[in-house]
């Protein structure tokens, strides 16, 4: 060891002797005794690697005490922690997708705090089925005979798939053999539900006589999945689940439908574009339809298959069902979500996903023209701007179709694109980390998804 060496191991403090002192006390009463003793072991363990390594005391050596108190505030912090999504996509899955009605949050602390009756029939005070209070309100809402709730779309397409056509054919268009985020493919969830593929039709053109023509006594099922991450355009043909459902009722064989976004509503009527709903393929007469609750629907993260009562009772007496049900935090806040649209009156006021998507571009334009002058003010480096932009929905849903809004964009004066990485790396850091995204030479915020204005200025003028 050499002398300098030496000279800096002996201006470390001795842990025993950090927490003597007075000043430490606050951190100890907050955070306890052996975590502060930890964090203390950790910073010494630093400094002794930094003197190994680069002959020198950490800047921190100066202030223990500050030192301390970081390392400890930074542990605190949540592994989820709230960001303000200015991506540019509203529904977006890496953030969360929907975020939660203020019904949906109270519900949720409810069941948080008290035993419910998950599981528990008062009437009978035997045990009940967690599933019965919702199927009702679906029931209610689409027109469905039965109503069955899992953790995830995906969840529901494979139980739909296992309890009620295992070994046998399901026949499905190649146009519709999607894949999903994290490689979730149609094909694969075949396989794992023990069902066989029966590809039909072209990747464009798919007829009746294709569906009919691929029926034999080993056929379970006929599918539709709905294209919602994508769309093929030009010269094509595809069967609508009405004409589908007849062809079912003619062969006496189960038609279902993978919707996958999921709405409840007509998004028309609020100047979106339209997405098939359950309702319109349960009056149609398919059998079964699955989808999300986090996505068009506003809800929790969940996968709700609705449909023939039949079928429904083979999907909840089916082994898999007990794996990939719900807890009582998701089933009270989809029970608090689905309430919401029994007021469709007041529905774009109260679901925070439908707001967001019909927030008109003006009120964005303003807001982009109020917050302007305060960034140009703060980041003189960079050129402030305001420009048109278009937000994406997200999530799979309607891919083609885009929402105008308004953005800020951030160029760097220089045009050094490192400037960019920097200030996206300092937003990140933030308290409340500001996620935009870096295009074209700019950084770009997207304030379709801006409600919190003073927040948002308390972290972006720091």
């Amino acid at each position: 060891m050499t002398t300098e060496n030496r000279s800096l191991y002996s201006q470390l403090p001795a842990t025993d002797r950090l927490l003597r002192d007075p000043l430490f006390s606050p951190l100890l009463t907050r955070f306890g005794h052996s975590r502060v003793v930890d964090i203390l072991r950790q910073l010494l363990d630093e400094a002794r690697e930094a003197i190994r390594e680069n002959h020198m005391l950490p800047d921190w050596c100066d202030d223990w005490l500050n030192a301390a108190s970081e390392r400890l505030a930074l542990d605190e912090q949540s592994a989820l922690r709230p960001v303000f999504n200015l991506s540019g996509t509203v529904l977006h899955s890496n953030l969360g997708r929907a975020l939660q009605s203020e019904a949906a949050i109270e519900a949720v602390a409810q069941v948080m705090r008290s035993p419910v009756t998950l599981e528990y029939d008062l009437d009978g005070a035997g045990r009940g089925h967690r599933d019965r209070a919702l199927a009702a309100l679906l029931c209610r809402i689409t027109g469905a005979e039965d109503a069955c709730i899992v953790n995830n779309n995906a969840a529901a397409v494979l139980l739909m798939l296992a309890a009620t056509a295992p070994g046998k054919e399901v026949v499905v268009s190649r146009g519709e053999l999607v894949e999903i985020g994290g490689a979730f493919r149609i094909p694969d969830v075949m396989r794992q539900a023990g069902c066989i593929l029966h590809e039909i039709g072209t990747t464009n053109r798919t007829h009746p006589k294709d569906y009919r023509n691929a029926v034999n006594e080993n056929t379970g099922l006929l599918m539709k999945v709905h294209t919602s991450n994508y769309s093929i355009q030009g010269f094509t043909t595809s069967v609508d689940e009405a004409t589908l459902a007849e062809l079912g009722r003619e062969l006496d064989i189960p038609v279902v439908a993978d919707l996958g976004s999921g709405t409840l509503v007509d998004l028309s009527e609020y100047g979106l574009p339209k997405e098939p709903t359950p309702q319109e393929m349960i009056a149609a007469g398919v059998s079964l339809v699955s989808f999300s609750g986090d996505k068009l629907l506003g809800g929790p993260q969940a996968g709700i298959i609705v449909g023939k009562r039949e079928l429904i009772a083979r999907i909840q007496q089916h082994p898999l069902k007990r794996a990939l049900r719900v807890d009582k935090m998701t089933l009270a806040a989809l029970d608090a979500t689905l309430r919401l649209y029994l007021h469709p009156e007041k529905l774009r006021e109260s679901l925070p996903t439908l707001r967001l998507l019909t927030r008109p571009a003006e009120e964005i334009t303003a807001q982009a023209e109020r917050l302007l002058p305060l960034l140009a003010e703060r980041y003189p480096e960079f050129d402030v701007r305001l420009a048109p932009c278009e937000s994406q929905i997200g999530s799979g849903s309607l891919p083609v179709n885009r929402l105008p809004g308004a953005a800020l964009t951030l160029t760097p004066r220089d045009g050094r694109g490192s400037r960019l990485d920097a200030l996206a790396a300092q937003w990140r850091a933030l308290p409340v980390p500001i996620i935009g995204r870096i295009g074209d030479g700019s950084l770009w915020l997207d304030l379709r998804c801006l409600e919190d204005e003073s927040r948002f200025l308390e972290m972006v003028l720091k």
